[in-house]
């Protein structure tokens, strides 16, 4: 199928079968009023092609990219070195033009790599079964909130302080009119008794591990409590880095694990397009939401691949569809599985430590300063500090200076008191030891 723009003859025959003599006929109905123009929004008519690539070019030159200046935002997106050799095959055409592979007879490539994905995320997360991934790690978490309300038919959800805000918010937003949300205490730095919380109405518990200001969580009682209330604990992952050091939630004892995986193969992209990992134990199949790429035989007895799961209300006629997710990230999934392949699981696990060798490094250097307290005493490779006042203005005169120093916690929950002074700050792989020397002498010289 081609796209191209209607001809004036395509107009004129559209016109003529409707019965309309001409456009301004086929909107007579409309009120003068509601038709308005470009230069109503002060934008041009026209503009050629270098002029738009001028324009844009220009607004464009108004952001600090992130390989362009020292940088030290996380908060569940992350700066990673990306190989080139990822984007380079994701562009190849019988990738980046693929769509929902419903017939397998036509789509073994794209099945195929969605079963390696499963596979990769069941072997990082601990579990026993993966789907094919969902939208992203929030839109996953609020997914594996409504799965446990289903597969113990409660409706409460206990939601971990240490819970990045924007996926409490989102959890809130997908799951609270199937029951009801509560969120624990926020206690940055230490982790709050969760599991005096939960009670005989509680569907699940959901925990985040390194959480929001990067402490690293022991599910481990907390699983256990969950489960002697007949609850299910719901881990959640926000930098999928970690998985390569930090022991997978399901050998800790969760039952769902929602993870944000763009930090493998996927660069921050302004936002996104992100890629959302979900993977469960295999008694709870059955209620997973999206799909599921199984491997079979064809009738020649060669390996194959098909769906063998697939949620969505067209397929398992509406009300009783385990989720309205009618896709899968395909493009980031692949990403994700090419990235992941090159590095192994050694090299994972090199890049994990490499990580953590940064951040404490850096975490180190920082709490040196005066006035400034490390908050996170056991990180991955994000950590939060306590500086001397407000964390807002401190990063914003750091960016004058062309260092983004991190994210002010402030800016994640806004009515918590308890943030205004913290800094939340990651350190990858991509952080030089000379970002590292920008990042202490400008924080010095801000406090001074």
């Amino acid at each position: 199928m081609r796209y191209l723009p209607l001809t004036p003859d395509d107009r004129r025959a559209m016109l003529a079968k409707i019965g309309a003599a001409d456009v301004d006929a086929l909107y007579r109905d409309v009120p003068a009023s509601a038709i308005v123009g470009l230069s109503a929004f002060g934008l041009p008519d026209t503009q050629g092609e270098m002029e738009v690539e001028r324009a844009l070019s220009k607004l464009a030159a108004k952001n600090s990219a992130a390989g362009a200046v020292p940088f030290f935002c996380g908060a569940g997106a992350y700066k990673h070195h990306v190989p080139a050799s990822v984007d380079h095959l994701i562009q190849r055409s019988e990738f980046l033009t693929s769509y929902t592979p419903y017939q397998p007879e036509i789509a073994q490539g794209t099945l195929q790599y969605l079963f390696e994905f499963q596979t990769q995320v069941a072997l990082l997360t601990g579990m026993e079964v993966a789907n094919a991934s969902l939208y992203d790690g929030s839109t996953a978490t609020a997914e594996a909130v409504m799965m446990a309300q289903r597969v113990t038919r409660r409706g409460k959800a206990i939601l971990s302080g240490g819970l990045h805000p924007h996926y409490a918010e989102t959890v809130e937003t997908v799951a609270g009119l199937a029951g009801k949300i509560a969120r624990a205490p926020v206690t940055p730095g230490k982790a709050e008794d969760i599991a005096a919380l939960i009670d005989d109405e509680t569907a699940c518990v959901v925990v985040q591990s390194p959480d929001v200001f990067g402490l690293i969580r022991d599910l481990r009682p907390i699983a256990e409590a969950a489960h002697a209330k007949g609850a299910l604990l719901v881990a959640v992952v926000t930098e999928a880095v970690s998985l390569g050091l930090i022991e997978p939630p399901g050998a800790q004892g969760a039952d769902i694990v929602a993870a944000e995986g763009q930090s493998i193969g996927n660069g921050l992209n302004f936002g996104g397009p992100y890629v959302g990992l979900f993977a469960t134990r295999e008694k709870f199949l059955r209620q997973m939401p999206g799909r599921l790429t199984g491997e079979t035989v064809d009738a020649e007895g060669r390996r194959g691949f098909v769906l063998t799961l697939s949620t969505r209300e067209q397929h398992i006629r509406r009300e009783k569809a385990t989720s309205n997710i009618c896709t899968n990230s395909g493009l980031c999934t692949l990403a994700f599985t090419i990235h992941l392949s090159l590095l192994g699981e050694e090299g994972l696990t090199r890049l994990a430590r490499l990580n953590h060798a940064k951040a404490s490094a850096l975490a180190d250097r920082l709490a040196a300063l005066p006035g400034v307290e490390l908050v996170t005493d056991s990180f991955f490779n994000e950590f939060t500090v306590r500086l001397p006042g407000a964390a807002v203005p401190v990063v914003e005169a750091l960016a004058q200076k062309g260092v983004i120093a991190g994210v002010p916690a402030a800016r994640l929950m806004p009515h918590e008191p308890a943030a205004e002074n913290l800094l939340i700050v990651a350190a990858t792989e991509c952080v030089s030891d000379s970002d590292a020397d920008a990042l202490v002498s400008a924080l010095n010289g801000a406090l001074a």
